[in-house]
């Protein structure tokens, strides 16, 4: 009794708000309808491989995208992104990425859970984020896909691994170029320093924004040599167009 009215009293003080504009929200959760209904989420009418999104009505999950059925081969065994990254989602994520809004991950956790159901299914037994060359994780304090694998790993009960992978040469910003220039940006940057953590292992890798797919797929190149069994990719967003 005594703590129903705690709680009572707890939500008057500090009520469950959206976290994109603030709004109160009746009940516990993370967005108000309003801004739930402006976030563009892929859901299932997506490429079965690559997740990307199908534009046609009543494709369903069994499709493939036609970059999959020309493709022979892939650095993944699947691949999903919970939203398209746009100027609602981009607020949630640069906010959590570069504002310390690092309460965003809660919600962006959740958001990958529901986009991972088919990944969760074919089975998987550890997250691993990619990392941050060292001297940026000190200037941010932080590595965002590290905190939504910690986030994601409790909702879905699967261990973290932030020390295998790492980042061993500083790069420039992704954003600063495109196309080749960004396979060549990330070429050779990432190495496996406990590969016994890694070897026979089903990996789920996880990131914030999947633009080209350079940086994920060169994390995946290394993933692979050190003897994992399978790959799957994770996204908050990726990038259509």
């Amino acid at each position: 009794m005594l703590y129903g009215l705690f709680e009572k009293i707890l939500d008057f003080i500090l009520p469950y708000r959206c976290m994109k504009c603030g709004r109160v929200l009746p009940e516990p959760g993370y967005l108000c309808d309003g801004c739930s209904e402006t976030m563009n989420f892929i859901g299932t009418n997506c490429c079965r491989k690559c997740g990307h999104p199908l534009y046609e009505e009543n494709t369903g999950s069994k499709m493939l995208c036609a970059g999959c059925l020309d493709r022979r081969r892939s650095f993944y065994r699947l691949s999903r992104s919970a939203v398209i990254y746009d100027e609602s989602s981009k607020n949630l994520i640069l906010g959590l990425k570069f504002l310390d809004r690092t309460e965003n991950a809660n919600l962006l956790a959740a958001m990958l859970k529901v986009a991972g159901k088919d990944i969760f299914e074919a089975g998987a037994d550890v997250l691993i984020p990619v990392p941050l060359h060292y001297t940026r994780l000190i200037k941010r304090r932080y590595n965002q896909s590290s905190l939504l694998a910690v986030r994601l790993g409790k909702m879905v009960g699967l261990p973290v691994d932030n020390f295998s992978l790492i980042k061993h040469k500083r790069t420039r910003p992704q954003t600063e170029f495109s196309g080749r220039e960004r396979v060549a940006n990330v070429k050779g940057v990432f190495s496996v320093r406990y590969p016994e953590r890694i070897k026979g292992k089903r990996v789920i890798l996880i990131d914030d924004v999947m633009t080209t797919g350079s940086t994920l797929k060169e994390s995946s190149r290394v993933l692979r040599r050190a003897g994992a069994k399978s790959i799957d990719i994770l996204t908050v967003a990726r990038v259509v167009g």
